[in-house]
């Protein structure tokens, strides 16, 4: 053809004129990075136990008996895998004795609960103590009217046990 260049050349006519495709280098194979996945998120817990004073302590007292003991080793044993930021310890009386006096025996069973747990190695700053007295009931008016109201009477004694307890709550992540 009078039209013809080498620019038009084709492999099979001309291969001498043809330029030869530039080997491409390969391309680098995907890295595979490990799949690094981020820690699970903490998930809150929390576990609350209501303990019988009775258990814990003997009648109007403030330390531990070794069944109280008993039930707070049971009681950190569950817990331990809960990672506490707070622990709560509530005391509670009975409506025997004044005002004052089952105010102070519920802070000092609270405490005795506090000191017991520092003792299994929970930090001192992660317990809260309080003490409520005789002003959260739990049996209501189901002791009323069984005779004379005091800690003679055993049948009203026992009613009211109940009412004698320490509420613990441990608050958490696990």
């Amino acid at each position: 053809t009078n039209y013809w260049t080498p620019a038009l050349a084709i492999e099979e006519c001309d291969p001498d004129l043809v330029k030869k495709p530039m080997a491409k280098a390969p391309e680098p194979a995907p890295q595979k990075l490990a799949a690094v996945a981020p820690p699970p998120a903490p998930k809150p817990a929390a576990e609350r136990v209501k303990l019988n004073a009775d258990t814990l302590f003997d009648f109007d007292k403030a330390v531990l008996r070794p069944a109280g003991r008993d039930a707070l080793d049971d009681f950190y044993n569950k817990t331990r895998d809960i990672n506490p930021e707070v622990i709560t310890s509530v005391g509670h009386a009975d409506r025997f004795g004044s005002d004052s006096y089952n105010q102070n025996l519920s802070e000092r069973r609270a405490m005795a609960v506090k000191t017991y747990l520092m003792g299994k190695g929970i930090a001192d700053n992660r317990i809260y103590t309080e003490g409520k007295g005789e002003k959260q009931p739990v049996t209501g008016d189901k002791c009323m009217k069984m005779g004379k109201d005091h800690r003679s009477n055993k049948k009203l004694v026992d009613c009211l046990q109940p009412d004698r307890r320490v509420e613990i709550e441990v608050i958490g992540t696990k």
